[in-house]
């Protein structure tokens, strides 16, 4: 048995409930502990409290332990790590030309008409080794745990054939092997039409080669589809979803970014685990999401940052009660960063959340929409350890009100410091 204890914590977000998730105005209420303590053991979360209460005497028995290693928190605040929900972070190099022609005015669709954007990126990764494209997604993962991220989602769609997509996912799965933060994997052969084919004929493809290579091998734990306007449509969403299912792989979805697609009306028939992008999503769209719970919104303000495009209506959907989740959609097009932290003040600064609501939506939440929010997401006795120790704060509204300050001193990843 190994056990941390983590002292001197200024104040400790603690989930006293081990929630599954937050809902509506209760994404507002985060619980701190001031003054405290936080024991690991065997790498999950085995106790917490104030150092101001009666545990004086235990805490001194815990330091005596021989097995127990101790940490100083030097007054800082104690988070569990962020779980980002929506990446594409295997991918082969990157796509700065792209951001000069977007500066110049060119549109997401007409890059894309010009042989940009996804299909550059299979271009591209179509002439990387397999192991070349880990080395490379490696940087990215050490990059984002550096920065908080205790839990991610990564999606293949840059490959658009068979071989390049099952290369994809098993650099994904030996990301899952080797490196220390939780990994969650998404079949995304429907990210956009590969050249040489109608958009009929790809769907085939999809269906009859792609998903059934998928399953054999085991290499998804979803199936995502670009529901979306000049992508693929409702209904041949559905017909990806439905083969999908038929290979245990739970349905995601793109959808409601470039115009009102029906994105999230599939999304909640075929029980999606979640809806993501929502740029252009509409009053209906919400109405739909608050009589299906099963289905969570997703948004993803760094892609709006960066295209310079509206955001999901952030604020009507947590004041419609409905969960939210945050993520980074890092990826070498849209959104190339996986900063959370970012996305966080983004989401306070232009959808209008509470700091709260944003660390709930990034935290307990994202981890809701992997489906994983058992383990992790929140500080609670039984989950996983995954957390980080900030320099000392003036509070918790200081770090998204401080959008570029670095404030994380170290990480923990299985109760290990990384």
């Amino acid at each position: 048995m190994s056990r941390l204890l983590i002292e001197h914590i200024d104040g400790l977000v603690a989930d006293f409930q081990s929630q599954p998730i937050v809902c509506g105005h209760d994404m507002a209420m985060l619980q701190v502990v001031r003054n405290a303590w936080l024991l690991v053991e065997d790498g999950r979360f085995k106790d917490f409290g104030s150092m101001a209460d009666d545990a004086a005497s235990a805490l001194s028995d815990l330091r005596a332990a021989p097995d127990v290693s101790i940490v100083d928190a030097h007054g800082g605040y104690v988070l569990p790590c962020f779980c980002d929900s929506h990446t594409h972070l295997v991918y082969a190099d990157s796509r700065e030309g792209e951001f000069v022609d977007k500066i110049r005015g060119l549109s997401y669709a007409e890059i894309a008409r010009r042989g940009g954007g996804i299909l550059n990126s299979a271009d591209r990764l179509h002439l990387l080794s397999e192991e070349a494209l880990y080395q490379q997604a490696m940087v990215r993962i050490r990059e984002i745990i550096s920065k908080g991220t205790g839990a991610v989602e990564i999606k293949s769609g840059y490959g658009l054939n068979t071989a390049d997509e099952l290369k994809m996912l098993r650099v994904a799965r030996r990301i899952r092997e080797t490196a220390p933060l939780k990994v969650m994997t998404t079949f995304l052969g429907a990210h956009a039409v590969a050249r040489g084919y109608s958009q009929e004929e790809y769907v085939e493809l999809v269906i009859h080669e792609m998903i059934p290579e998928v399953g054999r091998e085991g290499l998804a734990d979803f199936i995502d589809v670009f529901c979306d306007e000049g992508f693929f449509t409702p209904s041949q969403t559905a017909r990806i979803l439905e083969a999908g299912a038929k290979w245990g792989l739970r349905a995601k979805i793109h959808g409601q970014e470039l115009a009102d697609s029906g994105g999230v009306e599939v999304a909640v028939r075929h029980h999606a685990l979640s809806v993501d992008h929502l740029e252009s999503m509409t009053m209906r769209d919400i109405e739909l999401l608050a009589s299906h719970p099963h289905t969570i919104p997703t948004a993803l303000p760094g892609t709006s940052f960066f295209l310079n495009m509206p955001y999901a209506p952030g604020r009507k959907i947590v004041d419609a009660g409905l969960p939210l989740a945050i993520a980074s959609d890092y990826n070498p097009g849209s959104t190339p960063s996986g900063d959370m932290k970012f996305v966080v003040s983004l989401a306070c600064i232009k959808m209008r959340l509470l700091p709260a609501e944003a660390l709930n939506a990034a935290t307990l939440n994202a981890a809701a929409a992997m489906g994983i929010s058992r383990d992790y997401g929140s500080i609670a006795r039984g989950k996983v350890a995954n957390f980080f120790i900030t320099k000392p704060l003036p509070g918790i509204d200081f770090i998204p009100y401080a959008y570029t300050t670095p404030i994380i001193q170290q990480v923990f990843l299985n109760g290990l410091q990384i």
